[in-house]
């Protein structure tokens, strides 16, 4: 994706691909990774990316900034958190998530890999 805006130009030195409709860009850092998600308007995890992953919920832990757009996040408990940038977040695995109004929601997060949860103390 080439952009004159900087939140969605192309990054030198990631790796980039696009799962269920998501752009992902990462960078690897040692053991870690810097990661930059842009999830189009109209994006929903358990419509996009369930019927790929094959769990039911997203078993993966985000922590990050959201940059851009609004993001809402449902737990297996009914319960939903709301991002809308500028705005930090920490989210547990379990979960279904959203894309909220006509743009795209741009977060740069940093992981883990399956370790993100343990690394941050985030409950599972």
């Amino acid at each position: 994706m080439s952009s004159s805006d900087p939140l969605l130009a192309d990054m030198k030195a990631c790796e980039t691909r696009t799962v269920g409709g998501v752009q992902v860009d990462v960078f690897r850092a040692g053991t870690g990774r810097v990661k930059r998600m842009i999830y189009p308007p109209g994006f929903r995890w358990s419509t996009h990316l369930k019927p790929i992953i094959g769990s039911e919920l997203c078993q993966h832990a985000h922590v990050g900034f959201i940059a851009r757009g609004e993001l809402h996040v449902k737990f297996a408990d009914g319960h939903v958190e709301e991002f809308a940038a500028p705005q930090a977040f920490a989210v547990s695995p379990g979960h279904d998530g959203w894309v909220v109004g006509n743009e795209p929601a741009v977060l740069i997060e940093f992981d883990f890999e399956g370790q993100t949860a343990e690394k941050f103390g985030i409950p599972c």
